[in-house]
């Protein structure tokens, strides 16, 4: 055989591509989840992500604010910015009202500044510019160099953040601790003090989104403080102590450190508590450990679900939301189980751990369903959580901050959450005790909630109260939660009851339009109603939507739904006009109806379930169409790569269950919807070492269609999947196509129910 040396160059450069693909596919497959995580997706336009270092449910939020400008900064930081103020400790993730930004440091060089200046007119204060190509994040970790010179990196633990500041040599430096600096919010009273040359301490009270927000804190310095001098707003105090609205702890070196490295512990009880958090979760002064720490505590709560994607991106996209669903709820106690709870007092050394921001009406629909797959001994920790509210304050949380309840948002959607958790097995709490404070909230005689009218079967007012139809199907929703728990618990009489309640929405449905619509206190139908609009007054008895979307917001009775539409074709020619019905879009329109498909918005959390409804009328092929358009256009890995608020994990949340090809339309049900996966394989890690695992076969951009299933090697026809089955552990199959199938899903018997 004769080999020319052509030949001999081509079989080279074949066996050394071979070997590099080889190489990057080990490399990929060795590598750590975090590293397909990029927090700035979704820093940008309207999702409103916390961007900085924190480990998963951890009190501490540590991370850059930009001088705050309004909606787009409630987490403090839009990508868009180029100012940093400084660095506090707390911080939302993905809200829609800002709060928070508690003790905020910041580090810089020259001659003294008290006050953070002015935004246009950089060096008018301690604020300094940035540049992203100066910054890095990651989970666990924030890093940038200012404009000042001043290199910082940021580290966490659960209850403590980690500073590490290199100066430029030859200045003087400085480091503020501006107590007044906040978002949206007022200070009644700030305190600092210098308990000796390592240690300062101190408090933060103040009033916004949350009434009256305690933080205690504690500082460790790796250098002793010599300079320290106190400030109420810009005016010098005598002493090393003060107490006011406006303190500011002022640390100044004359000759900078090359590197200055601060511990700040964070307590919603004491300043000692804060000190404690530091000796219990950063014990020493090793920065790279607490790094690695945080990194393998993402990895591991990363690793409870795991993907094979098409892409790179898909894989960014995912292992992001999966972050992202896991920053809020946050701890909100101390090492040693101390917290306050709603009522002020002090709780001592708690038998469970204690959560706070609970934005319930967001995150009932898909964040907490994914946390009794993912975080199944959290859940019981935030159900315990909810139930010491409940016993403090009266009833359930609604929007818990802080150890405030806000009252945000129509209906008290922790029922559905504390339902769930007990339907679906989830251990750790009494069931007994749950159902008591599930009775007594969906019974409050407070009028400001319209559950007085409720509990009657009665229609809320809308000329009395705002969101009247808004609130009514959220406490629909969670009523049939309840009734599923009576009927579990043979509890007859009750279940009877919340039965009943579950179908009370239909009071408010108006046969004349065909929409749900507010009713007056004389029974006249509210004379204001534009279904397609999107501004208000048209939209005052719905919250954060229009009519078209609160039409399908009864996911606890879809039977009873299709029968006020008439029949299964009336149903989904509605659902058709859904998304093909162009909005009223106006200058005043609800800056959440984002994401748009005819009168869907994606970008509001009322309608995450509707392109799941088809499958409940035997048309399950358009649901698989309109769930992925949604991943592939309004999922990005970009910093504005979620298409509205992120809300806790919400919109996070929705993306993981559909990238998996599944959906929770009814959380109590025990029902997950089959869509069309996203993921190409997902590996769901469960109690007691089973592994549930989908595998979407012949997956791709265009074969989007489900053909057939198969359940643990054997044929499943149901467009549904039961959590019973998920449970045990096995594999669900999904063989995918480019047309659709129609006859899946068609059978009655094989529908959801």
């Amino acid at each position: 055989m004769i080999v020319n040396s052509s030949q001999i160059i081509v079989v080279f450069k074949r066996t050394i591509s071979l070997l590099l693909f080889c190489s990057i596919a080990g490399t990929a497959f060795a590598q750590k989840l975090t590293s397909f995580v990029d927090p700035y997706i979704g820093s940008g336009a309207h999702g409103h992500v916390f961007v900085g270092a924190s480990v998963p449910f951890g009190a501490v939020q540590v991370g850059p604010d930009n001088f705050y400008k309004g909606w787009d900064w409630c987490s403090g930081y839009n990508y868009q910015d180029s100012v940093i103020r400084g660095f506090a400790h707390t911080h939302l993730s993905g809200t829609g009202i800002g709060d928070l930004s508690d003790i905020v440091m910041m580090p810089y060089t020259g001659a003294v500044k008290t006050d953070k200046g002015e935004e246009k007119v950089p060096g008018s204060g301690y604020a300094s510019l940035f540049s992203h190509k100066n910054e890095r994040v990651r989970p666990g970790y924030y890093s940038v160099r200012l404009e000042n010179g001043v290199n910082v990196e940021l580290a966490a633990t659960a209850r403590a953040g980690f500073h590490r500041y290199h100066f430029p040599a030859g200045k003087a430096a400085h480091v503020i601790i501006d107590l007044k600096e906040g978002i949206n919010d007022q200070t009644p009273e700030t305190h600092i003090e210098q308990v000796d040359d390592f240690t300062l301490k101190g408090y933060r009270i103040s009033s916004g989104w949350a009434k009256k927000q305690l933080i205690y804190f504690a500082v460790k310095s790796s250098s002793p403080i010599k300079d320290f001098a106190v400030y109420n707003n810009n005016n010098l105090l005598p002493g090393k102590s003060g107490t006011d609205k406006g303190i500011k702890g002022l640390i100044s070196f004359d000759k900078a450190p090359e590197m200055l490295q601060l511990k700040v512990g964070i307590s919603p009880v004491s300043a000692e508590n804060a000190l404690e958090n530091i000796t219990a979760e950063i014990p020493a002064w090793d920065f790279e450990k607490v790094i690695k720490q945080a990194d393998d505590q993402w990895n591991k709560e990363l690793s409870r679900l795991t993907v094979e994607t098409g892409t790179l991106a898909e894989k960014k996209i995912f292992y992001t939301a999966m972050y992202h669903t896991m920053i809020n709820p946050s701890l909100f106690n101390d090492h040693n189980g101390d917290y306050r709870g709603t009522d002020g007092k002090i709780y001592r050394k708690a038998p469970f751990a204690n959560y706070s921001v609970f934005s319930t009406w967001d995150t009932y629909r898909a964040a907490h369903p994914l946390f009794v797959l993912t975080q199944p001994e959290r859940v019981s920790d935030m159900v315990n959580s909810m139930l010491a509210i409940s016993d403090q304050q009266g009833m359930l949380p609604i929007w818990h901050l802080m150890g405030n309840e806000t009252g945000t948002m129509p209906g008290v959607s922790s029922h559905q959450i504390v339902a769930e958790a007990y339907l679906k097995g989830i251990k750790g709490f009494d069931a007994q005790r749950a159902f008591d404070a599930l009775k007594k909230s969906s019974v409050s005689e407070s009028r400001k909630l319209g559950l007085n009218y409720v509990k009657d079967f009665k229609t809320i007012p809308s000329d009395e109260m705002s969101e009247s139809v808004a609130r009514a199907m959220e406490y629909a929703i969670g009523d049939g939660s309840i009734a599923l728990m009576a009927k579990k618990m043979n509890k007859a009489a009750d279940y009877e009851y919340y039965l009943k309640r579950s179908k009370s929405y239909q009071l408010y449905f108006d046969e004349a339009t065909r929409f749900f619509r507010g009713k007056k206190a004389d029974g006249k139908w509210n004379p204001v109603f534009g279904p397609d609009k999107s501004t208000r007054p048209w939209i005052n008895d719905y919250s954060e939507g229009n009519a078209w979307q609160y039409l399908w917001l009864a996911p606890q009775d879809i039977d009873g739904l299709m029968s006020l539409m008439g029949d299964e074709k009336a149903f989904i020619s509605r659902l058709d006009s859904t998304f093909s019905l162009k909005m009223d879009i106006g200058k005043e329109s609800v800056a959440d109806l984002t994401g748009l498909i005819g009168q869907y918005a994606h970008g509001n959390e009322p309608g995450h379930h509707i392109t799941y409804l088809y499958a409940f009328a035997g048309e399950q092929w358009k649901t698989a169409e309109k769930v992925r358009y949604i991943m592939k256009e309004f999922y990005h890995d970009r910093p504005e790569g979620i298409i509205g608020n992120e809300d806790c994990g919400q919109m996070s949340a929705w993306y993981a269950f559909s990238a998996l090809g599944i959906y929770p339309v009814f959380p109590a049900s025990g029902k997950y919807i089959i869509g069309s996966p996203m993921v190409n394989k997902a590996t769901l890690s469960l109690s007691g070492g089973k592994k549930f695992m989908i595998e979407a076969i012949d997956n791709s951009p265009e074969n989007i269609y489900i053909q057939r299933l198969e359940l643990n090697g054997k044929p499943y026809k149901n467009s549904y999947l039961l959590h019973t089955d998920l449970i045990k552990g096995g594999t669900l199959k999904m063989f995918m196509g480019n047309q659709p199938n129609k006859d899946f899903g068609k059978l009655k018997e094989n529908r959801p129910q």
